[in-house]
């Protein structure tokens, strides 16, 4: 495990902010490596030798891409560790858990721990590897710099996805004033507000429904239940996103957007382009375009997306569920590719059956992503359309909190707090509207300590990940 969330906000966060604020540049690059391995290692510092083996087995690979003759050979070598890696931490007890199920076969499972963050890191050392094989940048020459892309602290353990070549130049010449330290605390408290005082919410709520025996499950609490699950994996995730590119601002770096209110979208294949950015948009560079995306055929088009949403459900987790939710989403993808009409219907303006369509179909297959196994996902499902109508003692978990956090939720998952700003920026009240914000944070900041201090530590899902 990682610090706790208090020695996280009052001791780790403003010691290293503080210190790294006053360090010449070349100095700032090391220290910010040494605390992020720091971070990383606190709860286990066996792990932080593999996160080092595997940019070192990056970074010398790379050294001789512009010379050596054996480019591709290093690269299919690079890759095969990379993989190799996250196969064996993640996946060897899924995969021997698959054979024992055949007949005859009980292979003693090695019950390999996983280390937290390694989905991220490794697709983070696999896209520099690639890109600096492709030509679009160059491989970098200081072990450290590498390191510090790799494991910088605000992004290690549950992304978003960063690529070099969009931060290689702020390495060396980033630059910390007190605008963007301002505007990068803001963004954090934002996030953080989304975790603790939205998403912890609804898993109170959420994991106290997916526990309960399908069997007397009401339909509108199977709903509900449901609803709050997408709606705490989305400010979960989101929420670590905002902290993550907060963090970076603080730090003097720009990371890209990882979501843009991907449950507003009016199809799936929309739905993808606005939920979890850097990892559709990961796939879609090293899988699918070298795989020959959409120019052979529309056979190879297919197979080709299916084999993309089977990777991406498998990148979530070594159980079969995940699978088949990747594999849900590829073939609604394809009943869009192949339906035109549906396609028409999204610019039309009746695409509100668009996103009705949408939501029910990301809905269904979250609740694959949170169920254990297929027969509760099932057994969920099939209460959500024809359980009974009795709440009885399920009610209770409908506390005003909840209440509150689920209609926040639900605005907070829309624009609609951004297109007012808008308008009252157009009105020229910006100055007014940056005070109102930065006091808002502070209220918001002052609630989060508050729950922090009332609840115990509910980590963020995407660290399993």
């Amino acid at each position: 495990m990682v610090f706790s969330s208090a020695v996280f906000l009052f001791a780790f966060l403003p010691c290293t902010w503080l210190i790294n604020r006053f360090l010449p540049r070349a100095v700032s690059n090391v220290f910010l490596c040494v605390a992020s391995l720091v971070f990383y290692a606190w709860g286990e510092p066996v792990y932080v030798l593999i996160l080092i083996f595997v940019v070192l087995v990056n970074y010398l690979l790379t050294r001789g891409f512009d010379t050596s003759e054996f480019k591709k050979t290093r690269l299919i070598i690079g890759v095969v560790v990379n993989i190799s890696t996250l196969f064996v931490f993640k996946y060897a007890d899924f995969a021997l858990e698959s054979l024992n199920l055949l007949p005859g076969v009980s292979i003693p499972l090695p019950g390999i721990l996983l280390p937290i963050g390694v989905s991220f890191f490794i697709f983070q050392t696999m896209s520099y590897l690639i890109d600096v094989y492709r030509g679009t940048c160059a491989p970098q020459r200081s072990f450290h710099k590498l390191l510090l892309y790799v494991s910088f602290f605000p992004q290690l353990i549950a992304g978003p996805i960063v690529y070099y070549h969009d931060i290689d130049r702020q390495i060396e010449e980033r630059r910390i004033d007190s605008a963007a330290t301002a505007q990068g605390i803001r963004r954090f408290i934002i996030g953080l507000s989304k975790k603790v005082l939205i998403a912890d919410t609804m898993a109170v709520a959420v994991d106290a429904i997916f526990a309960q025996d399908t069997g007397g499950l009401a339909m509108p609490v199977a709903w509900i239940g449901a609803l709050a699950y997408i709606l705490q994996l989305y400010f979960d995730f989101s929420g670590y996103s905002d902290m993550a590119l907060g963090l970076a601002r603080m730090f003097g770096f720009s990371f890209k957007e990882n979501f843009n209110y991907p449950y507003i979208a009016s199809s799936v294949s929309a739905f993808w382009r606005r939920w979890h950015i850097s990892l559709s948009t990961w796939f879609k560079e090293y899988v699918y375009i070298p795989l020959g995306g959409n120019r052979k055929g529309g056979f190879r088009t297919a197979v080709n997306k299916v084999t993309v949403f089977f990777l991406a459900g498998l990148w979530h987790g070594a159980q079969w569920t995940f699978v088949v939710w990747g594999l849900v989403h590829g073939a609604f993808l394809l009943f869009e590719l192949y339906f035109k009409p549906f396609e028409r219907l999204e610019r039309s303006k009746i695409k509100w059956i668009g996103h009705i369509y949408t939501i029910v179909m990301v809905t269904l297959a979250f609740v694959l992503f949170r169920s254990e196994s297929f027969m509760q996902a099932l057994a969920f499902i099939g209460n959500m359309f024809s359980g009974n109508m009795n709440l009885g003692l399920q009610a209770r978990l409908f506390t005003p909190v909840f209440i509150t956090a689920f209609c926040a939720g639900i605005i907070g998952s829309t624009p609609w707090i951004r297109v007012v700003t808008q308008r009252i920026r157009s009105k020229k009240m910006s100055g007014l509207l940056g005070c109102v914000s930065y006091a808002v944070s502070i209220i918001l900041l002052l609630m989060c300590m508050f729950s922090l201090s009332a609840q115990t530590y509910n980590p963020f899902i995407y660290f399993r990940f």
